[in-house]
């Protein structure tokens, strides 16, 4: 029997994901704009705005955007890799992101795009993934290889970013 390449996480592991998430990113959730970015951005990090897609309404550069950053995992992790995604309050999962999204694959689980709440890819190891936040309206991508792999797009696509290792990005 094949293991299907996207797994829902069990409660207990569920629990322990979510705590180790909460502890290396001291998660803060809330709706509050004083304890945003609601995570510590690690120092590779680049944080934008997702406010350049409210004028989308065909959800062109949406899917864009999404493209951009599923590629840009896949493009970090080795051949067999696999990596969580998840959803605060939700189910969570662990996926295969080389034998998702393809024809005839599953979809990848969640997106990038925060839609309505957290919406988090992690590799296994924590290093590399996407932090959406849904109040903010953000999109934060850390890990340099990620960065390196997927910023020049997705900043084509939503403009200059707003944060970089954490900390805000003056104007110019």
């Amino acid at each position: 029997m094949v293991e299907s390449p996207v797994v829902e996480l069990v409660e207990a592991e569920h629990r322990r994901v979510w705590d180790r998430f909460y502890d290396v990113f001291m998660f803060q959730p809330s709706t509050s704009s004083l304890k945003w970015p609601a995570i510590k951005e690690p120092a590779a990090s680049v944080a934008w705005s997702l406010a350049a897609l409210d004028d989308d309404p065909e959800y062109e550069r949406l899917d864009r955007l999404v493209e951009a950053v599923e590629q840009g995992l896949i493009s970090c992790l080795g051949p067999k890799a696999t990596m969580l995604a998840l959803d605060w309050q939700h189910t969570s999962y662990r996926f295969a992101p080389r034998s998702v999204g393809g024809p005839g694959q599953p979809a990848w689980p969640l997106s990038p795009y925060p839609d309505g709440d957290y919406y988090i890819y992690l590799s296994e190891d924590f290093r590399t993934g996407s932090f959406g936040h849904p109040w903010e309206g953000s999109l934060c991508l850390f890990g340099a290889e990620l960065l390196d792999a997927a910023s020049k797009e997705v900043e084509k696509l939503l403009g200059r970013p707003i944060r970089r290792s954490g900390r805000a990005v003056g104007t110019v």
